[in-house]
């Protein structure tokens, strides 16, 4: 059995108005394969390019850990210069990834690389963001704390992306107080026994290739996995749907906090709380014993 998966749309190239018609307004997922074509990025960007150009960069990097309460809001779990990152990528498998990689503030030359489509939404100008990853690391299935517009660019390599709008929570085993579902959930090959409330999930996928950029709606959950190593960048759009906003607000000035809070006050048993919430409240509202 696997998950109850649609593929994600795909248009060659997309009007302002098309998009907003058909996939901002009813809020749904779209693969745009040639739009980014006279971008210098298009064919300047690859692993090559970003260790000539930033190889001596100390970048933060992230693997597939479960979260410990020690563990500060994104904190990485290495560091390494950029030239070394790329050679390790090219030299085998790492779950070592790079996420919210801000290239304005890291490498600003690179900002001449690429415009800011005209989508019909206003994008965040400070905010462009690289994320890099080797063969068959993935992230964990989350949802971004502002519940943005995501446009996500590839560049270099396949990722797999997997999908679900909110309304799909209460199957997915969401942690409570947080953005993420259980992290000992395999999306690319789950175990219905151990989870079944999943078998109800509707979703999508897709596979990225270079110079596709693939929209994501407001709040949407998503679960990257690098099929061969690569990279992406991210432009968002600030959330406008009242309700997505309030959430959005509440997760930057609450919830957040209050997570960090209790961690400092309960350690590990917070963490291991949390955990096993996640299963009950699935199960209980899925009326699963």
């Amino acid at each position: 059995m696997k998950l109850n998966l649609q593929q994600i749309p795909r248009v060659k190239t997309i009007t302002k108005e098309e998009f907003i018609k058909n996939y901002f307004k009813p809020q749904k997922p779209v693969v745009i394969e040639r739009f980014i074509e006279d971008w210098p990025a298009y064919s300047k960007w690859s692993l090559d390019y970003m260790k000539d150009i930033a190889g001596d960069k100390v970048v933060p990097l992230y693997d597939d850990r479960p979260v410990d309460y020690k563990d500060g809001f994104n904190e990485p779990h290495a560091k390494m210069k950029m030239s070394e990152y790329v050679d390790l990528l090219k030299k085998e498998p790492t779950k070592y990834r790079i996420f919210l990689w801000n290239i304005l503030k890291e490498v600003p030359s690179l900002q001449k690389d690429f415009s800011y489509p005209d989508f019909g939404l206003k994008l965040m100008k400070s905010l462009p963001m690289l994320f890099f990853g080797g063969a068959n690391s993935h992230t964990f299935m989350h949802y971004d704390i502002d519940l943005a517009n995501i446009f996500h660019f590839h560049f270099e390599g396949k990722k797999q992306c997997i999908l679900f709008d909110q309304k799909q929570s209460n199957f997915l085993y969401k942690i409570p107080h947080s953005l993420i579902v259980r992290e000992d959930i395999d999306f690319s090959n789950p175990d219905f026994e151990k989870w079944p409330a999943l078998k109800k999930a509707e979703g999508y996928i897709t596979e990225l290739e270079h110079g596709n950029i693939l929209y994501m709606p407001e709040g949407y959950w998503h679960y990257m996995k690098y099929v061969t190593p690569g990279f992406s960048m991210s432009l968002r759009s600030i959330a406008k749907k009242p309700k997505n906003l309030g959430k959005a607000i509440y997760n930057v000035f609450i919830m957040r906090h209050y997570d960090n809070l209790m961690r400092k006050i309960k350690g590990q048993k917070w963490i291991d709380w949390k955990n096993e919430q996640a299963i009950v409240r699935t199960h209980r509202k899925n009326h699963i014993l």
